[in-house]
């Protein structure tokens, strides 16, 4: 039966996750509220059976876990990978711009959001100060809520033929953050940012700092049936592998949620899925090289992103037998060019996870003219050596500042992730 249990929790997490460092700061108190021991990767470590851990690299990734009863050698991992970060727009450096007597601020692209989505909304600011403390740098996190940038769009009167032609926004000139009148700069930006972090700004060095929408996540439709929210892609799926991990139950393989940076901009970074982060810390709890290759052969992934639900109103972009549709279940993501990891058997993985669950599932692959994206499980999968499998829950308006999904859906996927972390079931080798 799918309840609404974990829905106050998903939308609270939304609305205070508005950069990916936010989201593991978030999700890092959840595990230590939960009996879960923060690990240090610069430290030694000696891990029994039934451990509860965690580790952070660089504040914007997580692996989370806990360890099974037998060697990892003869178990293996039940892994969950899902990534952190969402598409938007970061400032500049050296940003400051005056437009007709309006100060603006320069903005770079991060990943690929729907240009268009972002203009005529309350925007504000998020991210993190790098603080010098005499020969010690260190990160501190701020987030506005305050509506202080808008990216205004033209008016019709100036763009007669827009709804015939279209929004079209050209990414550098277009953009500019509209922020004062009055002559204020990005030295009062910083200072507003210094405020929120509570640190002097004469000891900041450094900073990442992500535009966002502070409109609140909510749940609508005339039934609440569906949710909106900005960074449901894919702090959604964060959220159920988390979930999944709290609730699953002693068993004899090891448990693993990793939940990783810089998945938009292309995954190769210190704490992207490309580095070598969830594979240092599978060798490292294994205890030796023989053990993790061991480990590795007998361990499966799900990786978990959202999906593209059926849209009713451009139903003519989708494949026309796969139709994966709001509130209709968890869905396995296909693709023939192998952008996705799922296959004959990891997706009859997935399906029987699902049907112990009771839980109904859906496919998706995209039409042979539309190109398809890809997600952290090629990348993971190719260079480790693990088995894997593509899902999501459907979304619709992937990538908008303000994305749509199915309220029952996220329950759904939670109770298959706990399934999957069991090792219930198993594939042949």
């Amino acid at each position: 039966m799918i309840t609404d249990r974990y829905i106050p929790d998903l939308l609270s997490f939304l609305d205070s996750s508005p950069t990916a460092s936010w989201a593991v700061t978030r999700l890092a108190s959840k595990l230590d509220e939960n009996g879960f021991t923060r690990l240090e990767e610069g430290n030694s470590w000696n891990i029994a059976a039934n451990v509860r851990f965690y580790i952070v690299r660089s504040g914007s990734s997580i692996i989370a876990g806990v360890t099974g009863t037998e060697t990892f050698g003869t178990a293996g991992c039940r892994i969950i990978g899902a990534h952190t970060d969402s598409p938007g727009f970061r400032i500049k450096p050296e940003a400051d711009r005056k437009k007709e007597n309006i100060n603006v601020l320069g903005v770079e692209l991060y990943g690929s959001p729907i240009l268009a989505t972002w203009f005529d909304r309350d925007l504000s600011l998020a991210g993190t100060l790098a603080i010098r403390e005499g020969n010690t740098v260190s990160r501190r996190s701020f987030m506005i809520r305050k509506p202080i940038f808008r990216m205004a769009s033209p008016a019709i009167h100036l763009e007669r033929e827009i709804n015939k032609k279209g929004f079209k926004v050209n990414p550098e000139t277009n953009t500019p953050l509209l922020f004062s009148s009055s002559g204020a700069a990005f030295d009062d930006v910083l200072s507003l940012a210094c405020k929120s972090a509570d640190v002097e700004k004469d000891s900041v060095s450094g900073w990442s700092m992500e535009i966002w929408d502070p409109q609140p996540a909510t749940l609508g439709g005339i039934e609440d049936d569906f949710i909106f929210s900005g960074r449901l892609d894919n702090l959604a799926m964060c959220h159920t592998g988390i979930e999944a991990l709290l609730a699953s139950e002693e068993c004899a393989n090891t448990r693993l949620v990793s939940l990783f940076n810089s998945e938009e901009a292309g995954s190769r970074t210190l704490n992207g899925a490309g580095s070598a982060f969830l594979d240092t810390i599978i060798e490292r709890l294994a205890g030796g090289r023989d053990e993790y290759f061991r480990c590795l052969s007998r361990s499966i992934q799900i990786s978990a992103d959202g999906a593209h639900a059926l849209h009713p109103n451009y139903s003519e972009k989708h494949d026309p037998g796969c139709h994966p549709v709001l509130n209709g279940g968890p869905v396995i993501k296909v693709n023939a060019m192998e952008k996705y990891t799922s296959n004959d058997i990891t997706s009859a993985y997935f399906r029987t996870c699902a049907d112990k669950s009771g839980v109904d599932i859906q496919y998706f692959v995209n039409r042979n003219d539309i190109p398809c994206g890809s997600t952290i499980g090629p990348v993971t999968s190719a260079r480790m050596g693990i088995r894997s499998v593509d899902v999501g829950n459907p979304l619709l308006s992937m990538h908008s500042v303000r994305e749509t999904a199915g309220k029952s859906d996220h329950e759904a996927m939670i109770k298959v992730m706990t399934e999957h972390l069991r090792g219930s079931v198993s594939i042949s080798s």
